[in-house]
């Protein structure tokens, strides 16, 4: 198989593997086993379990930029990312539940949800004045998204045409009450 061919195997495998138990309960041996290769194999391609986490979590970063983008809230940002993570619900677990309790790989979802809070703030500067309450919304509109769309992934992803206007009209709530 070539390289890159088996590198993208071994990341699938990772990322289910990860997804089931997290990074700590996970080790190597799970990983070639479920890629169906040795342990030989994964170190051609990973220094180590922390680099091959690292890799899981940068590429499900780039699938979730790629379908979402980075810059604005508009009304498709919430069915992008219900998109994003239905395609990739080992994924986007992993970036938002599992790497949020590790400590050594924190500053992922901390650099995303920094910068959701930023995108949120500008996309309500118009509806809500100036004051903590603006930053209270801010700070808990890509919270509860986020949230929202992982029991959206648990609950089995009922009614996908309905999702994003749903967890939209959440997220109007915490407006309304903001303002």
């Amino acid at each position: 198989m070539p390289r890159a061919e088996r590198r993208e195997q071994i990341l699938d495998a990772a990322t289910r593997a990860f997804a089931r138990t997290g990074f700590a309960a996970t080790g190597l041996e799970d990983v070639a086993a479920e890629a169906g290769v040795t342990h030989v194999i994964l170190y051609r391609h990973f220094a180590s379990k922390s680099d091959l986490y690292r890799a899981v979590l940068d590429r499900a970063c780039t699938r979730l930029a790629k379908t979402v983008g980075t810059d604005d809230y508009d009304e498709d940002s919430v069915a992008a990312l219900l998109c994003a993570a239905a395609a990739d619900p080992d994924g986007f677990r992993l970036l938002f539940r599992h790497a949020a309790r590790e400590p050594e790989f924190r500053d992922v979802i901390d650099s995303i949800r920094s910068a959701s809070m930023e995108i949120a703030a500008r996309h309500l500067a118009d509806a809500i004045p100036d004051s903590p309450w603006r930053t209270w919304a801010a700070q808990l509109v890509p919270t509860l998204t986020l949230e929202a769309v992982i029991m959206w992934l648990d609950t089995g992803q009922p009614e996908p045409g309905h999702a994003a206007d749903r967890i939209r009209q959440v997220i109007q709530g915490v407006i309304q009450a903001a303002q």
